[in-house]
């Protein structure tokens, strides 16, 4: 991974859909870096695997039931006393034109993306103004911005999630916390599932010309969580090798 630019000794890291992909990459990161880490996804034996060989926690849950949220950060809390940074990068897919899109395939993604980042969110604050500290990323998306045929639904939540990001860093920065986003850019099992030629189409729009590894949206995340990111709040940080020019 290289050398490591930032200290996270001391502090405990939240992540959502932590099992695979770039939520894992993200607690490798921050676990190589000192932090304690906590990874929450819905799969069980997955995440469950993934904290085992990262050395992080898991925590099975599901980010649209507010019981369940709730008794994930109550839980980090009372094992380490704190709660110092929140990476809510859970999401899921259920993709198809819009005249095609049932109300459970429209719900699922929004319960999942917008709100299981809302649910997160509202369960830390109260940790975040007791230590006058906090960090929160929140893992946006290129298609929120510019959209995507047959992802209304995705599109819909990912805009949202950066609305949220800007409001929420209004109403936190009194407290010390900052609420960033990052629209990554990455390989991951859904890019590694296109068709050879669809690959090398989406790969050919990429000015850098790659899609990035994991690691490096882990370390933009680890930025904004930081000490030295302390004056950036609201910001919606593309990580995507220029696709977004």
């Amino acid at each position: 991974m290289g050398n490591l630019s930032f200290d996270f000794s001391g502090r405990t890291v939240l992540v959502t859909g932590g099992a695979r992909g770039v939520g894992r990459a993200i607690g490798e990161h921050f676990r190589a870096a000192g932090a304690a880490v906590y990874l929450v996804d819905v799969e069980p034996e997955v995440v469950t695997a993934t904290a085992g060989e990262i050395g992080a926690v898991a925590l099975a849950a599901d980010v649209s039931d507010s019981a369940q949220v709730d008794a994930v950060v109550a839980r980090v809390v009372a094992e380490t006393g704190r709660i110092d940074v929140l990476v809510n990068n859970a999401g899921i897919l259920r993709d198809g034109v819009v005249w095609k899109l049932s109300d459970s395939d429209y719900e699922a993604v929004m319960a999942v993306h917008a709100g299981g980042t809302f649910r997160f969110t509202r369960a830390a604050v109260p940790h975040f103004r007791r230590q006058h500290r906090g960090r929160i990323i929140n893992v946006t998306s290129y298609t929120g911005l510019r959209g995507n045929p047959g992802q209304s639904n995705y599109a819909m939540a990912k805009a949202g999630i950066i609305g949220f990001t800007k409001t929420t860093a209004k109403e936190l920065a009194r407290f010390g916390t900052t609420v960033n986003a990052i629209s990554p850019n990455a390989r991951t099992r859904m890019i590694d599932s296109v068709p050879p030629g669809k690959l090398a189409e989406l790969t050919a729009a990429i000015p850098m010309g790659r899609f990035a590894d994991t690691s490096e949206m882990a370390a933009a995340v680890a930025f904004l969580a930081s000490d030295e990111a302390s004056y950036i709040t609201g910001a919606v940080l593309a990580v995507d090798g220029g696709l977004s020019l």
